[in-house]
């Protein structure tokens, strides 16, 4: 019987560590060689001098458990280092199939103390490195597909964030950039299924070099069973996202931890007034909408975190 990814080639980023280490030995269990990209810095705010350490230790354990892997240390939020990182995978295992977008990095601070650098960096890591590897891997899949006269197999799995759902104070930097990286998918997903291609996007919660603080007081490992937080509660979703099983999952946003997946419908209308005149007024407007909000408690946003049951100490 054949692995679910057998012959299927993949990239993930940022997967030296944590959920893309997860996430890579996850499709290459599934039988997918795999593109190790890492650029290797030790902060989780990008900083430190970029290493092939994670890459290539990540490869190596997919190399010794039968698989194939490469690593690549370069910087996706460069527009020609992801070129580079398309075109090794298409140079190394004949084509592209799969792109997990995972690498990031965090800055936090309050908006009003948060500097004009560490806003950009944000941005560009997550949202300009997301755009970056799928605008050169969805030019590949569409030349394949104009070569073959037809649909291709192509594979987008986008990152975003629970903070993008729910909001998160000291965080508009990240949050911002997770919210565009939903955006991205969903247009991508539009412009790409004539190709035969599919794009997701998921918000995981894990328990990563990225997050310990995040998740100080939330369930810990019992000693015994598998931490509920444990990035290997992700990447099983990832594979079948990946997988020709998810062919019809497209455009789609999903959170997932702990053993629990939640599919997350796009917005809708939780109330529609009508103007009985040409056009609102100010008097208007008042009379509808502050009745609306006065049973709700001050500073109350949409956010879905109750909705999807995700509350501290939950997982």
């Amino acid at each position: 019987m054949s692995l679910p990814l057998e012959g299927r080639s993949a990239i993930v980023t940022g997967a030296g560590r944590g959920l893309g280490r997860a996430e890579a030995l996850e499709l290459a269990r599934l039988g997918a060689a795999v593109v190790v990209n890492d650029f290797g810095q030790p902060g989780r705010d990008g900083s430190g001098d970029a290493s092939t350490g994670p890459a290539e230790e990540v490869a190596d354990e997919i190399r010794l458990a039968g698989g194939r892997a490469v690593a690549h240390t370069g910087d996706v939020a460069d527009h020609r280092q992801a070129q580079g990182l398309v075109e090794l995978a298409v140079d190394t295992f004949g084509q592209l199939d799969i792109l997990v977008n995972n690498a990031g990095i965090l800055r936090d601070r309050m908006v009003f103390s948060m500097t004009e650098e560490e806003w950009d960096s944000v941005i560009r890591v997550h949202l300009k490195g997301h755009f970056n590897t799928t605008h050169f891997a969805s030019a590949h899949w569409r030349a394949r597909s104009k070569a073959a006269g037809g649909p291709v197999y192509g594979r987008i799995v986008n990152t975003s964030s629970e903070a993008f759902l729910a909001g998160s104070a000291g965080q508009p930097n990240y949050a911002a950039a997770k919210g565009g990286i939903v955006g991205l998918t969903t247009s991508t997903a539009l412009a790409l299924a004539k190709y035969g291609v599919t794009a997701n996007v998921i918000c995981p919660r894990a328990r990563t070099r990225m997050t310990s603080d995040v998740f100080a007081g939330f369930a810990e490992p019992d000693g015994d069973g598998l931490d509920p937080l444990a990035p290997e509660h992700v990447a099983p979703l990832v594979g079948y996202l990946a997988s020709p099983a998810a062919d019809r999952i497209n455009g789609q946003l999903l959170v997932v931890h702990g053993g629990m997946v939640a599919v997350v419908e796009r917005p809708r209308v939780a109330a529609k007034f009508d103007t009985k005149q040409d056009a609102f007024t100010y008097d208007e407007l008042e009379a509808l909408l502050t009745p609306h909000y006065a049973d709700r408690p001050a500073g109350e946003t949409f956010a879905a975190a109750e909705v999807l049951g995700l509350k501290r100490g939950q997982a």
